[in-house]
């Protein structure tokens, strides 16, 4: 039986080898630690090891996580998942960052003109499934330049996550291209918020910066032992 201390160490050496690989530092790349499902306790355990970056893709299970463990400041909370408008200032209150924000209004909700900068990326939707999350790579900018106008989000690039059934790199590369285009709306939208547990080396080769790491690292969800 591996440990969390096994596990996290074992990514950071495969983040550190693919960034290598591809020409890059280790140091331009975050490494987010998603804790789906996983108890708050989990989350000490990696504050312990020496982890800032934790995720959640709920707005519930989020909120409850980040209430119960206010005390550790050097947390950060990445929001990930699917974000409904009625729910994005309950979001807002933790996070550090928003990665999934992929239509007007989710951007209306998040504005809060007297409230400090609040980080958001695009969420692409690399697949010709409209019904998939995230807008579409042709209104990208249109929705980025929405971004910008606002009082108090800050863009920071963009998310994806790679389609199922699709090789991972054409799709990361795909992202590359809307990154560039939205860089140029903004010049501090330098992230690139793309890889999971499956495929991150295929997304740092591409350009990602900020990787979204599940069970590799806090091994199966509870609900799936």
């Amino acid at each position: 039986m591996t440990t969390l201390a096994d596990r996290l160490a074992a990514v950071d050496g495969s983040i550190a080898d693919a960034a290598r690989s591809a020409g890059r530092s280790p140091d331009e790349i975050t490494r987010i630690v998603v804790t789906k499902f996983h108890p708050a306790s989990l989350v000490r355990e990696l504050v312990e090891l020496g982890v800032q970056d934790v995720a959640e893709n709920r707005q519930q299970e989020f909120t409850a996580k980040s209430d119960e463990l206010a005390e550790l400041t050097q947390l950060r909370w990445h929001f990930v998942g699917q974000l409904q408008s009625k729910k994005a200032k309950t979001v807002r209150r933790s996070a550090a960052a928003v990665h999934s924000v992929d239509r007007e209004k989710v951007v209306a909700a998040l504005d809060v003109p007297e409230a400090e900068p609040l980080d958001v990326l695009v969420q692409i939707n690399l697949t010709d499934d409209p019904n998939r999350g995230g807008v579409a790579r042709d209104d990208a900018t249109r929705l980025a330049e929405t971004i910008v106008q606002t009082a108090s989000l800050r863009l920071r690039g963009v998310m994806a996550v790679a389609p199922l059934g699709e090789e991972p790199g054409p799709a990361f590369e795909r992202l590359a291209r809307c990154a560039d285009e939205v860089r140029r709306i903004a010049s501090s939208a330098t992230w690139m918020s793309a890889g999971m547990s499956q495929d991150f080396a295929e997304a740092i080769r591409f350009g990602a910066t900020h990787l979204r790491i599940g069970t590799a690292i806090t091994g199966p969800r509870p609900n799936q032992v």
